[in-house]
């Protein structure tokens, strides 16, 4: 037959298509989450498998040598207090554990990229993202408190403090607050395009974070706007964001492409408890190829223009 152009002789064996590869996942691409308790010796999954460990301060600093030494990209932080306020004027009581936590981890490895959730959510008692009054999550009062937590989230440790609350103006008021407190050199990694997604179950749990009213619709995104989550990233960059995220990964792969030809800032994407759970329970279930499906779920954020992803499957990866 007579074919001019034959795009498989370059797929012909392993070592061609790798010479040729256009985009690669490597542990160095990938942070994985923990979220931290009080106590000692705790190294526990949430679900079996499921790739969210809660982990005292103690254990946190064994995994962050373990992923280091792997060559994994960060580590990022959330909260789960012992105790719950709805005014967010006992912030450095209920963060005890986490101040804790980035001590272990920055003594452990210094040189390790930290990363630490700045949110309201896990600290309530209603366990919506900033304060509220009657039923209305309040903005500008709420931002105030969410610039408090980056300061003192900063003045612990961490390289990056990672505002996840969708309220307005939070990037500009945190950035102002860190600069003011002598903080310059602490980075904000923007949740900048954030869903009201149903793929956060997995996460509220261990977070122990389920809004008890409501939804969160009034102030994380609606997926159907392609425009407003383009005006988001920008104002975030506008406001002095370092760095920008968007969550879900999976199911905004668009988005990622959007916001990578719209800035050449750093992108992360979350590729988010729901979605790695859905593949591992489908896995479980023989339907699929796990880590085939996995591996291909992390290249498609990749390869839409994500340079790092926050994934529950960090760890596994550094421990192959």
């Amino acid at each position: 037959m007579n074919i001019p152009v034959r795009l498989r002789r370059l797929r012909r064996t392993a070592p061609m298509r790798a010479l040729f590869s256009e985009n690669q996942v490597t542990v160095r691409n990938l942070v994985q989450p923990y979220f931290v308790v009080s106590g000692k010796g705790i190294r526990k999954e949430v679900r079996e498998g499921m790739g969210l460990w809660h982990v005292s301060p103690d254990m946190l600093r064994e995994e962050v040598g373990m992923l280091s030494k792997a060559g994994v990209g960060g580590v990022m932080l959330f909260g789960v207090p012992d105790t719950k306020r709805d005014d967010g004027k006992e912030l450095a009581s209920q963060m005890a554990s986490l101040q804790a936590a980035i001590g272990e981890a920055k003594s452990a490895v210094p040189e390790m990229p930290l990363f630490a959730d700045v949110c309201l959510c896990a600290f309530t008692t209603h366990g919506h993202c900033g304060l509220v009054e009657g039923n209305e999550i309040v903005n500008d009062k709420s931002v105030k408190v969410l610039a408090e937590m980056s300061v003192l989230l900063s003045k612990w440790g961490v390289d990056f403090v990672c505002p996840s609350d969708m309220m307005d103006g939070r990037i500009a008021a945190i950035r102002s607050a860190l600069d003011e407190n002598g903080q310059t050199n602490t980075s904000i990694l923007s949740y900048a395009i954030k869903m009201a997604s149903a793929f956060y179950g997995p996460f509220r749990e261990a977070a122990h974070s389920a809004p008890s009213f409501g939804d969160r619709r009034s102030y994380q995104m609606p997926a159907d706007n392609r425009r407003e989550a383009r005006r988001e990233l920008l104002a975030d960059l506008d406001e002095g964001a370092d760095a920008l995220l968007i969550k879900p990964a999976m199911s905004n792969l668009d988005l990622i492409r959007d916001s990578r030809e719209a800035t050449d800032a750093p992108l992360f994407a979350y590729q988010v408890s729901g979605e790695y759970a859905m593949m591992r329970a489908a896995g479980n279930a023989g339907l699929i190829d796990f880590e085939r499906a996995l591996a291909e779920s992390l290249m498609s954020i990749r390869r839409a223009g994500a340079d790092v992803i926050v994934s529950y499957a960090a760890r596994d990866w550094a421990r192959r």
